[in-house]
């Protein structure tokens, strides 16, 4: 029944009801009907479109099964669906981007990477019906909006009764413990022994911080827990070089575990760090890649890789990198980093420049900006704040935006007391054939390349090109270098080998230390060889040496690399009024030091730049 039709009858019974109605009688009824007028004319203006309704929640909700990339299977997975207008646009870049042609889904990607103007649904749009190639290269989109990134799947709950320490420990112990290397098996056997006290201490028994006696004895102050999880990482860390334990660690449900000690986390960057090196290692696998997206961990890379923290984006930038095979056709190996470019870029890259640390040295905190005096044993504080500033990513890279930047990095120590692996003792022979495979990997080699180094890292770019020389797969290194810098490299040996600081050093120095003597006939080999190399391969040489003595303890001064064992016999030697540590760490960016390195990179590369 209308509405109108229902007043006329209501005023029709009031017109003919008897006897006549009293007036406040009629005056109510009339009330009532304008009342009921009102309330149904409110009840049909609330009247919802269901239909409408429908089609924002299919805005929300799209679910689509995950499709194979190989070509040789047809499929289609978009259909005809009755959308609006505005819409219209997301599908065809979603469609785009699964095109068989690679350009076009490049150019959908950096599209959907530019987008400004979308609504919410839209950027959820994309999250839900892209592929994993697709999500990986929005990941790896400097503009990217993170709306783009859905959260990680639930974690499943852990068993009752348990703790990340005892999964960690579960995870560790069921991977293959034979035919490893002594180092493997050293952090595996300490990470095992340390979670048995541990959890021995959780159930009421003796707990003993300093574990079996090896070199840990400052965690007095440390949370066990998080001790024993650290000691578990770097086994893992370890573990996770070796291609079958990685499909082990998956298969145990590894990354959802590490997923949940990166969140409980947050405030560590050494645990998130060494679960980045885990999970980068990882996706040196391709067949690994569909369950890493999976589970989720490429919204953490997304966000991880805008860091203010270089460590933390750089970390990020080389395991999406291993991820993105659609642009990446190079693996970056543990301790290889890219500085520049982190992301996807149409910037041509024409050269390469390698940087490599020396002794007691990283990848990122030597080549950070000059601070305060700082001696050689004194271990760099945890706070990232204090060496986020990295010049060649912040300096370098927007002065020559068509070089790709690398930095690495490898374990050193001055003494065996203070080595991160007691049995392992390698030499730098040991260590340039290990940089040389995995600088390979990474393409160096492809493009013209400058070599920087630091100290001992020096002595392994004159030992890697010299390795290089003598094998055929390799001979695009030698015939690429374009020249080389040395900062403090102690061609001739070094006094610090012999210097005793104190009684730990004096008993036990590192097999580094050992062969930086001044009578070491490796050393003396090795200089003479490069040499003779370098002269006829006719490198460009630039050396700079400090004139100001460095710390070595808290007590002594020592000169750690003299005028004369700085001086190659080759190229430019330039003395700096600074210290060992500071000879690569420029003040500014207009300071000498700089402003020469750069200008020798500049020369160096000068045809290959234009070109």
């Amino acid at each position: 029944m209308s509405l109108a039709a229902y007043c006329v009858i209501c005023c029709r019974r009031m017109g003919t009801s008897t006897p006549p109605p009293k007036s406040s009688t009629y005056w109510r009824d009339i009330s009532s009907l304008f009342i009921t007028y009102e309330v149904l004319a409110l009840k049909k203006s609330l009247t919802l479109d269901t239909q409408v309704i429908e089609r924002e929640k299919m805005k929300s909700y799209i679910y689509v099964h995950t499709v194979s990339l190989d070509k040789t299977e047809n499929h289609d997975t978009f259909s005809t669906v009755d959308i609006e207008d505005h819409d219209c646009a997301v599908w065809l870049l979603l469609r785009k981007s699964r095109s068989d042609d690679r350009a076009a889904r490049l150019q959908a990607v950096q599209e959907m990477s530019e987008a400004r103007h979308w609504h919410d649904y839209q950027y959820r749009i994309i999250a839900q019906a892209c592929d994993m190639r697709t999500l990986t290269g929005l990941a790896r989109s400097k503009d990217s909006d993170l709306r783009f990134f859905l959260r990680p799947p639930p974690l499943p709950s852990l068993k009752e009764d348990s703790s990340t320490e005892e999964e960690l420990r579960h995870l560790l112990a069921s991977l293959p413990q034979t035919d490893l290397d002594e180092c493997i098996q050293c952090f595996t056997a300490l990470a095992l022994s340390e979670s048995s006290q541990s959890l021995a201490a959780q159930k009421g028994g003796l707990w003993c911080f300093g574990g079996n006696g090896l070199p840990y004895a400052e965690s007095f102050g440390e949370v066990p827990s998080a001790t024993v999880e650290m000691f578990c990482l770097e086994a893992l860390v370890k573990h996770s070089e070796i291609p079958t334990h990685c499909d082990k660690i998956e298969a145990n449900g590894g990354l959802q575990l590490l997923q949940r000690l990166y969140q409980l986390h947050k405030d560590c960057p050494k645990v998130q760090r060494n679960i980045m090196r885990i999970l980068g290692n990882m996706a040196l696998n391709e067949h690994l890649h569909s369950t890493i997206v999976r589970s989720g961990w490429v919204s953490i890379l997304a966000e991880a890789i805008k860091s203010q923290h270089i460590m933390e984006a750089s970390h990020a930038a080389r395991t999406l990198a291993n991820l993105d095979r659609e642009t990446v056709p190079d693996k970056y190996h543990d301790g290889v980093y890219v500085l520049h470019p982190q992301y996807r870029t149409s910037q041509p890259i024409k050269a390469d420049v390698l940087f490599i640390h020396g002794l007691m040295g990283a990848a990122f905190k030597t080549w950070r900006q000059q601070d305060n005096d700082q001696d050689l044993t004194e271990k760099v504080s945890e706070d990232e704040t204090k060496y986020t500033t990295c010049w060649p990513k912040s300096w370098l890279a927007r002065d020559c935006p068509a070089l790709r930047i690398i930095s690495v990095e490898y374990d050193t120590s001055l003494s065996d007391w203070r080595a991160r692996c007691p049995t392992e003792r390698k030499s730098i022979a040991f260590r340039s054939n290990e940089l040389l495979r995995k600088l390979r990997a990474a393409g160096v080699g492809d493009r013209p390349v400058v070599w920087v180094s630091h100290s001992m890292g020096g002595l392994l770019v004159k030992k890697m090109l010299l390795e290089a020389s003598k094998r055929p797969e390799m001979n695009t290194i030698i015939n690429n270098t374009r020249g080389i810098i040395f900062y403090s490299v102690p061609h001739h040996g070094s006094h610090l080998a012999e210097y005793s600081v104190n009684i730990r050093y004096l008993l036990f120095p590192s097999l580094e230390v050992k062969e930086l003597s001044k009578d070491s006939p490796a050393l003396k080999t090795l200089q003479d060889d490069f040499l003779e190399f370098a002269k006829d391969k006719n490198f460009q040489v630039l050396s700079f040496v400090e004139t100001l003595p460095t710390y070595i303890g808290s007590m002594i001064k020592l000169h750690v690399v003299p005028l004369d064992s700085a001086d190659l016999g080759l190229g430019d030697l330039i003395p700096v009024d600074v210290n060992h540590l500071n000879i690569c760490k420029p003040k500014k960016k207009d300071a000498f030091l700089y402003q020469r390195t750069l200008q020798f990179i500049r020369d160096a590369l000068a045809k290959d730049l234009e070109n």
